[in-house]
């Protein structure tokens, strides 16, 4: 349990996160991730024995790659506070070779989304065109203004980090009808009704409110996964995952190779091409 001086801990943590211009999800999850551990614990003291514990706790509960993310955060705290001996190895996990369809969302799906949401909600159809085909984070969609369409590129500041996407002409032309029907003279296009940008949750709701009636499982339909619609359909055309890492905005091109995961089936049509296996069995 979580005691005053624990507390002022994770405090001056979060307060080092901050100085070192982390992003707000960012410092939101590591200190969620730090309390958890501290939960976990209890009144015990920090050492490495409970820091394994902790860590063989979280392998019974939680998938290889979420466990990994809640200990980069532990390791992260505990070499804050002084205590690097008390940081613990990362689980080794093989790279996917195909993705999971329950979860993976096809250009078809899209589609179908689209259709439905050019008949429900407008601003919703135009959220999904403008994730999806710059390949821009949701949390990214409130530097898409007035005036990033009349340079026709969005300036995206994160994780101290600056680039540029290019904002396509077909995109930019069906933006500008929005922006003049609706009278948006200035800053973000997306705004709730109180002029304030939308936020993730507000974007999760709208999409997830199309599902029914396209006929797309829930479980597909969320805004990350147009980043990744967008990543590997301009994969399979370019093949260039260096360009395609810099469009991303990652830094690490392993985490791009994540985003260019293709389907069971298409490995399976390959390996059909490859004739290796003899069907005849008389």
């Amino acid at each position: 349990m979580e005691n005053k001086k624990v507390n002022n801990k994770i405090k001056r943590f979060k307060q080092n996160l901050i100085e070192e211009e982390k992003s707000k999800a960012t410092i939101e999850k590591y200190v969620r991730d730090v309390r958890r551990f501290y939960n976990f614990i209890g009144n015990d003291d920090i050492c490495k024995e409970r820091v394994i514990d902790y860590k063989n706790n979280l392998i019974i509960k939680y998938k290889a790659t979420s466990v990994n993310s809640m200990l980069v955060s532990l390791n992260l705290y505990l070499l804050y506070i002084k205590k690097p001996e008390c940081r613990v190895k990362l689980m080794k996990v093989q790279r996917k070779v195909f993705g999971n369809e329950d979860i993976e969302l096809t250009k078809d799906d899209y589609k179908r989304l689209l259709n439905v949401a050019l008949r429900k909600n407008i601003k919703t159809y135009l959220i999904l065109q403008t994730i999806c085909s710059t390949g821009m984070r949701v949390s990214e969609l409130r530097y898409v203004t007035v005036e990033s369409l009349e340079k026709n590129r969005v300036t995206i500041l994160n994780k101290g980090k600056v680039r540029e996407i290019l904002i396509p002409s077909t995109l930019s032309i069906v933006l500008t009808r929005f922006i003049l029907k609706n009278k948006i003279e200035s800053g973000p296009i997306f705004i709730s009704k109180k002029g304030i940008p939308l936020n993730r949750c507000n974007i999760w709701k709208m999409m997830k409110s199309l599902c029914d009636e396209a006929k797309v499982s829930k479980a597909k339909v969320f805004p990350h996964n147009l980043r990744h619609l967008f990543a590997l359909t301009y994969y399979l055309i370019e093949k260039d995952l260096v360009h395609l890492a810099d469009i991303l905005g990652h830094s690490n091109i392993e985490t791009t190779r994540i985003y260019t995961t293709t389907s069971k089936h298409d490995y399976e049509d390959i390996f059909i091409k490859m004739g290796l296996v003899d069907v005849d069995l008389r």
